[in-house]
């Protein structure tokens, strides 16, 4: 553990010899540990004694409560300082949630075990070990899926991830309760089989948003630490969980007050978890929070620190947080960010892909102008306009498309979705003031991505010092939800 010394000496007024020499032990945080006090006898002792000096060792533990000397061993070094000021909140609302999901999950083992056939004296235990054996395979199975399909956006969305585990588990939970009242014995491994699903998705959504979340705490370098404290205290959560269920579970033997209390926890599990995730105040722009500092940049000319966002961000965002939105949070559009090459060629050609190679006719508009026009910039872009959804605002709206190039760093790809969402407005209020109707479509739309990327250069790196100095890290690359591409210019990438 690392310790800061500091030293003071009095010698009574003799430089050649200290009388009395003080040391004082720190952590890291500047909390006192230790004071090492050595005293010397008097001046009148003979040169050629020993000194036979003393040394005294004072510990500051004496106002401290026996709960707070306890606190310690589940508290990173540190604690306060060496992590963020919403990890206590968050904290203290996810022990309480893993505290009513221990309980619950006592509940719902039961339940299997009942449906398995524990109790049954015709059923037969080589049967319920295979069925829990196809349970098990099923799990594994699943978790490498859902590690593929979810890996890439978990640390974009983590909060949304994190909560959306406890769902998960919780309906896994209610298939388990369920599973004994089912009759036909395939039917009810069916059900015990998506339960195992479930705790598989969870498992992999809650595990790696543990993780994110786990980083964003951290602030000393500390999060191997972090993470290790964090598992002492799920254990000692899942202990007192364990003692509390096995207490209750003597008072559990009806389907009434089983069904009652299961539900009671679940509701508790899930609230608790949905302020611990809202406390976060994560400090990284993803989509949803890049939309409204931009937002509240465009339209007030205010920076929102992380916490003001957190506050008003959703908890699940509409369409991965892809939406796009105006004054007053109106619906303007949507940027699919980081497509393929081929998705904006298509959306650039006048009648679709032809032939086996997948040729394309384009229209007055080619690739080679945006090429020109992007030249310095980290991404391309364009946009098409789209006909309204049920869930959209009456008027058409605008889906851009950003294709990020090689060299793109952090701070481009977020100068590419401030693009896109002045880009947005700007056809929006051109649509609505009915301006270049004279133009052809293509024309207004090669005038307007060359004008709002003019309003960009300008404006871009201004509102990212000011981001910046706010507490936002534009260094974590978290705009990307799905695993994207690449696009090199004017050489093709050695195969391996």
């Amino acid at each position: 553990m690392d310790t800061t010394a500091s030293f003071s000496t009095t010698n009574g007024g003799d430089s050649s010899r200290s009388d009395v020499v003080e040391i004082a032990e720190c952590d890291k945080a500047g909390n006192l540990k230790a004071t090492y006090i050595e005293s010397h006898p008097s001046s009148s002792s003979s040169a050629t004694t020993p000194s036979n000096s003393r040394i005294d060792v004072f510990f500051p533990t004496a106002g401290k409560s026996l709960w707070q000397k306890l606190l310690v061993i589940f508290l990173p070094d540190g604690y306060p300082q060496s992590v963020t000021d919403d990890y206590t909140k968050y904290q203290i609302y996810d022990s309480l949630q893993a505290f009513a999901g221990s309980i619950a999950g006592m509940i719902s083992s039961r339940a299997v075990w009942v449906g398995l056939g524990v109790g049954d004296a015709s059923a037969s235990p080589t049967g319920a070990m295979l069925i829990q054996i196809v349970r098990e395979c099923m799990g594994k199975l699943a978790t490498i899926v859902f590690a593929h399909s979810m890996g890439t956006a978990i640390e974009a969305e983590c909060k949304m991830y994190r909560f959306k585990a406890d769902v998960l588990c919780d309906a896994a939970m209610v298939l388990d309760c369920l599973s004994p009242l089912v009759p036909v014995l395939g039917m009810r491994v069916a059900v015990l089989c998506v339960s195992s699903v479930l705790y598989a998705a969870a498992g992999v959504a809650g595990g790696a948003a543990k993780s994110s979340l786990s980083g964003h705490f951290a602030r000393w370098n500390n999060l191997g630490e972090l993470n290790a404290k964090d598992g002492s205290q799920e254990t000692m959560i899942s202990l007192m969980g364990n003692m509390a269920g096995t207490a209750a579970m003597a008072f559990l033997s009806t389907p009434t007050a089983t069904w009652l209390s299961l539900i009671c926890l679940l509701v508790v599990h899930l609230v608790m978890n949905w302020i611990g995730v809202k406390a976060v105040k994560m400090r990284s722009l993803n989509r949803q929070r890049a939309n409204i500092v931009f937002s509240n940049l465009l339209d007030k000319n205010k920076v929102l620190d992380p916490a003001e966002v957190s506050q008003r961000e959703s908890i699940f965002a509409k369409r991965g947080g892809s939406t796009l939105r105006g004054k007053n949070g109106t619906l303007i559009g949507h940027c699919d960010f980081g497509v393929s090459l081929q998705t904006l060629i298509s959306s650039l050609s006048q009648n679709g892909r032809h032939g086996k190679t997948g040729s394309s006719r384009l229209g007055p508009v080619d690739l080679s102008t945006l090429t020109r026009l992007f030249r310095h910039q980290g991404y391309l872009l364009w946009y098409e306009r789209q006909s309204p959804r049920w869930n959209d605002t009456p008027s058409s709206t605008t889906r851009v498309l950003v294709v990020l190039k090689e060299e793109v760093t952090t701070e481009q790809q977020l100068r590419a979705w401030y693009h896109a969402l002045i880009l947005a407005r700007r056809v929006l209020d051109v649509t609505n003031s009915k301006m270049d109707a004279s133009d052809s479509h293509e024309e207004q739309s090669l005038s307007h991505v060359g004008v709002t990327l003019d309003q960009v250069q300008a404006s871009f790196d201004a509102h990212a010092r000011r981001l910046r100095d706010v507490g936002w890290n534009l260094d974590i690359p978290v705009l990307e939800t799905c695993t994207g591409s690449r696009v090199i210019f004017g050489k093709t990438p050695n195969k391996s």
